[in-house]
């Protein structure tokens, strides 16, 4: 991106009567099976819902962090998000989740930050398929 387009956006929110401030928004979900194919669609249903429920503009987005558990491999999470509309600038990246024997498998997990003008804003943080039994009390919950 060019340097003056890039000051100009920051000066524009900068001016703003609103103060800016970052959040973060989580999700998890999980994947049937370590195949690109399966990877790929709980990836996408996550971010869908990411972003179905939240006012994600990827020009907000800070960063995005993936965590994968030891058993999926196939795919970067990563690199379907940079697939999306207006992704492909948004900083992402992948790291392998902390073993815990006993954990739950095969499970993706996301943290998303976000610039927002409005530091009240409800956020949706989604926890679909086997992932909702991590955090039962935010898997259908909008948080404040």
């Amino acid at each position: 991106m060019d340097p003056s387009v890039f000051n100009m956006q920051r000066l524009n929110k900068e001016d703003s009567s609103v103060g800016w401030k970052v959040r973060a928004i989580r999700g998890a979900t999980t994947a049937s099976e370590n195949s690109v194919e399966a990877i790929r669609e709980a990836v996408t249903e996550l971010l869908d819902e990411l972003e179905g429920h939240n006012d994600i503009d990827p020009d907000d987005i800070v960063s995005v962090t993936f965590s994968a558990t030891r058993d999926l491999d196939a795919i970067f999470p990563a690199a379907i998000a940079r697939e999306r509309p207006h992704w492909q600038n948004v900083p992402l990246l992948d790291v392998q989740q902390m073993h815990v024997e006993g954990s739950l498998e095969r499970c993706i997990r996301c943290l998303i930050h976000i610039n927002t003008p409005d530091p009240y804003v409800k956020i949706h943080h989604p926890y679909l398929r086997q992932a909702k039994h991590l955090r039962p009390d935010w898997s259908m919950a909008t948080i404040e």
